[in-house]
């Protein structure tokens, strides 16, 4: 197990997609973590980064170790400057969707990660912050 300097990478196609989810995993198997937690992890990564592409418009994903009191964990922080989301709530209700998707991509990734921050302000954007320690 080693920590590693915190990164960014952008998202603003699918391969940006396949590479953050590649980096997720990555990360993870370097601090140790289960394949549980890998899978759940990369899952919520997956989700994220194609919200920034798709409705964001494209923006970051900052991807960083974390050690606090013997605990290990990581942390992803998706931001984009496009459209924001005008009513979070909702948008955190299974099946609700403003494209073409299943609806549960925030809420979903929400279930998987240990904690789950948003922040949204229309015309402003998004970030996204989640956290999985092991």
């Amino acid at each position: 197990m080693s920590l590693w300097e915190p990164e960014t990478l952008e998202l603003k196609t699918g391969e940006d997609i396949i590479r953050a989810r590649q980096r997720v995993r990555t990360c993870m198997i370097d601090q140790g973590f289960s394949l549980i937690d890998q899978t759940k992890m990369v899952t919520a990564a997956s989700e994220l980064a194609r919200n920034t592409v798709d409705y964001g418009k494209g923006g970051t994903m900052h991807i960083e170790p974390l050690a606090d009191a013997g605990r290990i964990g990581i942390r992803l922080v998706f931001l984009d400057h496009g459209p924001g989301i005008k009513d979070i709530e909702r948008a955190l209700q299974d099946g609700f969707t403003t494209g073409f998707g299943l609806g549960l991509g925030l809420s979903g990734s929400k279930r998987l990660v240990n904690e789950f921050k948003i922040w949204s302000e229309p015309d402003k954007g998004t970030q996204v912050t989640v956290t999985r320690w092991r």
